[in-house]
């Protein structure tokens, strides 16, 4: 069982930046593929970002490229997204999810790959 554990989240100011990070508690994500979205009220749940840990190949949703980042740390123990110059349309809870090494054929842009979710971080942007 993977427990992912989100922080970052919170009200800032559009124009503005946060950082979320996930974690896998109690262990690494070698070959993990790791991936972010988003879900706003009364709306689907959407691609934000996806990264591979094993060569760091990464995805981005059209809406957030060139404002998001999605990054590893060295240790492959904590996934980040960096994001820039966000925008009320940003406004959602951001979850954090998870698929464990052999990884599936396909892209990884959907929830449907993915076995293991965190609890979720709200992110509010106000105009």
């Amino acid at each position: 069982q993977v427990q992912l554990v989100e922080s970052g989240g919170g009200l800032v100011q559009a124009g503005g930046s946060l950082r979320l990070s996930c974690a896998a508690s109690g262990r690494t994500l070698r070959g993990y593929a790791m991936g972010w979205f988003r879900q706003a009220p009364g709306k689907p749940r959407e691609f934000v970002a996806r990264i591979y840990l094993n060569g760091g190949s990464t995805a981005y949703a059209d809406s957030v490229k060139e404002r998001f980042t999605i990054s590893r740390d060295g240790a492959k123990t904590t996934v980040y997204l960096q994001m820039n110059s966000l925008s009320p349309e940003d406004t959602a809870v951001y979850y954090c999810a998870a698929d464990t090494p052999p990884l599936r054929a396909g892209d990884y842009l959907t929830p449907l790959y993915y076995d293991y979710w965190g609890q979720g971080t709200q992110v509010t942007v106000s105009s």
